[in-house]
């Protein structure tokens, strides 16, 4: 599984998951900082990648196109550091990879995992 930091996470985050295995990059090593969020969209799904974020748009543009990918994982929570959301992040991207390779909307907290296929109906 190829993951995607949208701008509005740290890049800390890149060697804390590419420690874990995982393919990862952030939005501004391959697009413009300014890019609008369908860009983004666009060049995760194109690419195989799936957008962790914690911008609510990506998941009302999956829910206005209703489309099939790419997956999203939203982090719903104040301190985004991964000194403190790494136990749960990891734990979610393992427990539900299958799905957001097949297609999922993942919303997280510090507490729990909401996951919704794609596409959203």
């Amino acid at each position: 599984m190829k993951l995607l930091l949208d701008m509005n996470l740290s890049p800390a985050w890149i060697e804390v998951l590419r420690a874990e295995g995982w393919e990862t990059t952030h939005w501004q090593e391959v697009g413009a900082v300014n890019a609008l969020d369908v860009e983004i969209m666009k060049w995760a799904k194109a690419k195989g990648y799936c957008v962790l974020t914690h911008d609510l748009d990506f998941s009302a543009i999956l829910a206005a196109t209703r489309a099939a990918g790419p997956s999203v994982v939203q982090i719903r929570a104040q301190d985004l550091a991964p000194e403190t959301l790494k136990p749960t992040l990891i734990s979610v991207l393992h427990h539900y990879a299958e799905r957001l390779i097949a297609g999922a909307l993942i919303t997280i907290d510090t507490r729990s995992a909401r996951i919704r296929s794609l596409p959203l109906r």
